[in-house]
């Protein structure tokens, strides 16, 4: 499975560049830790410069970019004598709230250059989940962008808890390239590809393209790198790849060295083809940036209904429920193997539900009136997992 570098099923679209990243208009650029510190923690300014000089073409060109940037723990450790990245969150929160300052502050001399002007964004989850922080969020990003800034987004290190983080800037990359309509995502890091296996291991080839999740058969993704200051890893990334794609975004995945070429759509790294349909905002905010506060586990008839035909969830098909939620809140719905197969926004809250379970809705009208007469959870709020 793959291609090695210069292979024949690399796709150059008849010895042209590739168009998808050619045309884009509004691109979201990631980066990650260790392509822009070094090994003992601080920034790295001839990688940060070189990173620069390559966005700034782009934006000379008119396009739009918005840079999605990790290092903000990694630039604190040397100034704090740290030197490794901290376990625990109090000294990551630390590390962050020092760094975040210094990434930005170079970010903002580096593009200078340019002419132009950085933008500091600073996103938890609950910016990008939540309806009226979401709609800020975009607001802010959109002003930016038509002030011919460069918005420079990160996860909100300082106050994030394990709660509200996104885990890995992958992912937030893929769901801010959602947020502002981006017509490419181009994650960089220090691995140059997709590959079926070890990229150190001469029975490896790289992938060239991926156009669904077939072509991942078979494939070992690997975890974080070796430098130690990063959180993702390839898993991560071909992660928010899917995303991405699944919002009708291409994805490009590269090395950090390689993003000269790549934003000149040149056929390096791998190309994660977009689906064809994009389904709907809501919908794609549900299954993807939401975390859910609760289970609701079905019995085999629910899950047939709900998965194979559709159908909203009643409280007759729910067996038990798990954790501490209020009405309107993202639950997942799982079989009796305890498999999530759909997310949700619930109709009740948790302490409600236990009376009701398996009982019909006309039952539940006739005993506690017609506030009961409804789904646990409705179609139209209900995407499949």
């Amino acid at each position: 499975m793959g291609t090695p570098p210069g292979g024949a099923a690399v796709t150059t679209q008849n010895g042209r560049v590739r168009d998808a990243v050619t045309t884009a208009r509004r691109v979201v650029v990631k980066i990650g830790s260790s392509s822009l510190t070094t090994a003992t923690g601080g920034l790295a300014d001839e990688r940060v410069d070189t990173l620069v000089d390559t966005l700034g073409r782009l934006t000379a060109e008119g396009r739009e970019v918005v840079l999605v940037s990790s290092g903000a723990i990694a630039a604190g450790l040397a100034p704090l004598g740290l030197s490794r990245r901290p376990r625990d969150l109090a000294t990551q929160q630390a590390a962050a709230s020092v760094g975040q300052g210094l990434l930005i502050g170079r970010y903002a001399a580096s593009f200078a250059r340019h002419g132009r002007t950085v933008g500091q964004v600073l996103l938890t989850v609950d910016d990008v989940t939540r309806r009226a922080h979401y709609r800020n969020a975009y607001r802010t990003l959109r002003k930016l962008l038509d002030l011919r800034a460069v918005p420079i987004v990160n996860e909100n290190d300082t106050v994030a808890t394990q709660e509200i983080r996104f885990g890995d800037n992958d992912r937030l990359a893929a769901l801010v390239a959602a947020l502002v309509h981006a017509d490419l995502l181009v994650l960089l890091s220090d691995v140059d590809a997709l590959w079926t296996g070890d990229p150190t291991k001469p029975d490896s080839t790289r992938i060239a393209e991926v156009r669904d999740d077939a072509d991942l058969a078979g494939i070992t993704i690997g975890g974080a790198g070796r430098s130690g200051v990063g959180t993702g890893g390839m898993v991560t990334k071909v992660e928010a790849a899917r995303i991405a794609t699944g919002f009708g975004i291409p994805v490009v995945l590269t090395a950090a060295d390689l993003a000269t070429q790549a934003l000149a759509g040149e056929p390096v790294g791998t190309l994660f083809h977009p689906q064809r349909q994009r389904p709907t905002a809501r919908l794609f905010w549900l299954a993807h940036a939401t975390s859910p506060r609760g289970r609701l586990h079905l019995d085999p008839g629910a899950v047939a209904a709900v998965v194979g035909r559709r159908k909203s969830l009643l409280p007759a098909g729910i067996t038990a429920v798990d954790g501490t939620f209020t009405a309107g809140d993202p639950v997942d719905l799982v079989d009796t193997a305890g498999a999530s197969v759909a997310r949700g926004l619930v109709n009740y809250d948790a302490v409600e539900l236990p009376g009701l379970l398996g009982r019909s809705t006309s039952e539940l009208a006739a005993a506690l009136g017609p506030a009961y007469e409804r789904e646990v959870v409705h179609r139209d709020d209900l995407v499949l997992l």
